[in-house]
Parts: structure tokens; sequence; C-alpha cells
């Protein structure tokens, strides 16, 4: 998925489900920030102060790296969180939509809700969680299940992204597309492109068991945000049997559908965009607001507004630290990526028999 669901849809969602707009905010930054948070290590300060963090994405997705086995600190637990389905590993590593592992990392989040983070700590998980929905199939280490043989989609575009990939591969594009994958083996879902992440698509592959898989992204993506919208339910209650909850009204429902069917552009930023000023002007029933802005790194992001940094990485200036570091969203939100992510690789996975970290 993308920032216009994990950001745009996440916000739309938790003020339906009942937070404040401060709330609603918090939890949809941190959920897009996952995707954004690329500057792990140490932060050091003027002073000497240190701050440990870990990266929770990558700087540069090339479809055509091969895999490097550290990745798997990253892709397994914020992106392709394993189903715990199967036998052996590589079954059990496969990412399934709101499977049991995935139930439990969302109840250990509901039971951190007293936590000074853990609005931060929520929107982790919900980007995890609703991921669950777009990677399903695909899986967090090198596995035949990420090779894609054959990759079709129901789209003639030649400006659209696919278009342009088949016209660098030489390939003629009429009508529905077939493309050899061959060569493309890597973690995730890279081979088979962006179409996980695209609301509209309607596609399929042949994956490295020779599987044929049929993917109609909208209705599971409906479902991801009905499920999350129970979630921020369940944790605004206090009720880690969020399931219970009664998620989104149905007229709300189906205007997400509406909005996520006919908004197509390929710039996920266009996309949120497009998003954003439809809410604005009341297109989903229950809420009527502008979402307030996102900004990932840079002026007015969370980590300049912790240190002063406005550099995309730590730039080349220590900056001081002071006792309002331990108060920022900065700080509160890489904290729960080390909390989100020694609790399900040191404690849920083990417990489904699954040792990947």
């Amino acid at each position: 998925m993308n920032i216009d669901f994990h950001y745009g849809v996440i916000y739309v969602v938790s003020r339906l489900a009942g937070m404040n707009r401060e709330q609603a905010r918090c939890v949809a930054h941190a959920c897009q920030y996952v995707d954004d948070a690329t500057t792990g290590g140490i932060l050091r300060f003027k002073d000497g102060e240190t701050f440990e963090r870990f990266a929770s994405a990558h700087k540069v997705y090339d479809y055509k790296n091969i895999l490097d086995h550290e990745d798997r600190k990253v892709w397994v637990p914020f992106h392709f969180l394993p189903g715990a389905e199967g036998s052996t590993l590589e079954e059990k590593s496969v990412c399934r939509p709101d499977s049991k592992v995935a139930r439990e990392m969302i109840r250990h989040a509901i039971a951190a809700r007293a936590a000074s983070n853990a609005l931060h700590r929520l929107g982790v998980s919900l980007h995890v969680y609703v991921d669950t929905w777009a990677h399903k199939g695909f899986s967090g280490i090198e596995s035949a299940y990420n090779k894609v043989l054959t990759l079709s989609v129901d789209q003639q575009d030649p400006a659209t992204w696919w278009g342009k990939l088949k016209e660098l591969l030489h390939e003629a594009a009429y009508g529905l597309e077939i493309l050899a994958l061959d060569e493309i083996y890597l973690l995730g879902h890279g081979a088979a492109l962006h179409y996980p992440d695209l609301p509209w698509a309607k596609w399929a592959y042949t994956n490295g068991h020779s599987e044929v898989i049929v993917r109609d992204n909208l209705p599971d993506y409906i479902q991801a945000a009905d499920m999350a919208c129970k979630v921020v339910q369940g944790y605004l209650h206090g009720n880690q049997h969020y399931e219970d909850e009664s998620g989104l009204p149905e007229s709300s429902k189906a205007a997400l559908h509406n909005l996520l069917a006919h908004n197509q552009n390929h710039d996920c930023s266009i996309r949120l965009k497009v998003f954003m000023s439809s809410v604005a002007s009341g297109h989903v029933p229950g809420i009527a607001e502008k979402i307030p802005a996102y900004k990932a790194k840079g002026v007015d992001s969370w980590k300049h507004a912790a240190t002063g940094i406005d550099a995309d990485d730590d730039g080349p200036i220590r900056p001081s630290w002071s006792p309002a570091f331990e108060e920022s969203d900065y700080r509160r939100f890489h904290d729960a990526i080390k909390e989100h992510r020694f609790v399900v690789t040191q404690e849920i996975l083990p417990a489904y028999g699954i040792r990947l970290v």
C-alpha cells in the first residue's frame, strides 16, 4: 500500500472510529512514516547524548536487487508479516491477510495503550496489519513465492509506469499484457512491480511454485480499511478482541470503495491529494474536514521538530539534545518501532515456530 491508504485512509477510518483530529493525525502519520523512516543507527547529539534508531524501510527499492539476508530484519516485521501457515519455514513466512500472527500483533499494540507512545505504536502496527492484505502471498525472505514467472495486468495505457517498463523492455503492449519475469527474483513483491499497492488493480501472476494467483485489490483494500477501523475502536475501548467491534458504517465503506476505485493515478502523492480533496468536500459520510498535511523529511517533519535537522539523513551538524526531545513524536515513533520489532521477531513469531531474526 502507498501513502494514499497508509496516511489518507487510515486518518479517515481513525476519525470514523472515534478519534479526535490530533489522535488520528498521529496514528496516520506513524502508519505512513514506517515507509519513510529510512535513517537508522545512532543519532548523536552535540554534547554526547545518543539515541538509537532502527530504519523500518529501505532508501531505494530496486526491482532487480537480489535479496540480502539482512533485509529480513526490515521486511519481515514491518512489511511482510508471516502468516504462520504451513509446515516449512518458507510456507510459514508467507504473508496472509488478517492472520493469527497479525491479530496477536494488534492485541499487543492495544495492550500498550497506556504508554506515552501508544498512538505511534498503534500506527506502526496498523501499517503492518493493512499490508497483510496488499502483500498477501509474498514474504520477507528469499522464497519461490516471491518469484514471478508471468505477470498479467488488464491495462493498456502506455503512459503508465507499466507502459514505460514495457517500452524499456521493447515489448509490444496491447490489451491484456503479459510479461515473463524469470530474471527478477527478490524479496517481497518486487517481481510483481507495484501492482499489489494499487487499490484498483486487477492482475494475475504465476509464482515460483507454478501457482497461478488472481488478484483483485479493491475488495481486499476495503476489508483492510474496515478491519483497521475495528482496530482503532478496540484501542479506544480497551478491547483486545477488536474483531468484535462494529467497524465502518456501510455508507462510509461504499464511499471509500468509490474513491479508491476511481482515483487511478500511478503517482501515489497525486492520489493522496485527490483523496484529501474528496474527504474535505464531504464525499465520505461521517467526515468532512481537511486532512492535516504530511511531511516525511525536512522542515516541518517530525524529525525537524525534534532535532532541527532538515536534511534527508542526519546531516553534517549534530543537534542539541533537550528534554523536549523526549516528548517529541520523533522519539516516540522510533521507540515504537523498536518495541514493535522486538515483540514481533522475538516473542510472537518464535511462538509460532518462526525464527528469522
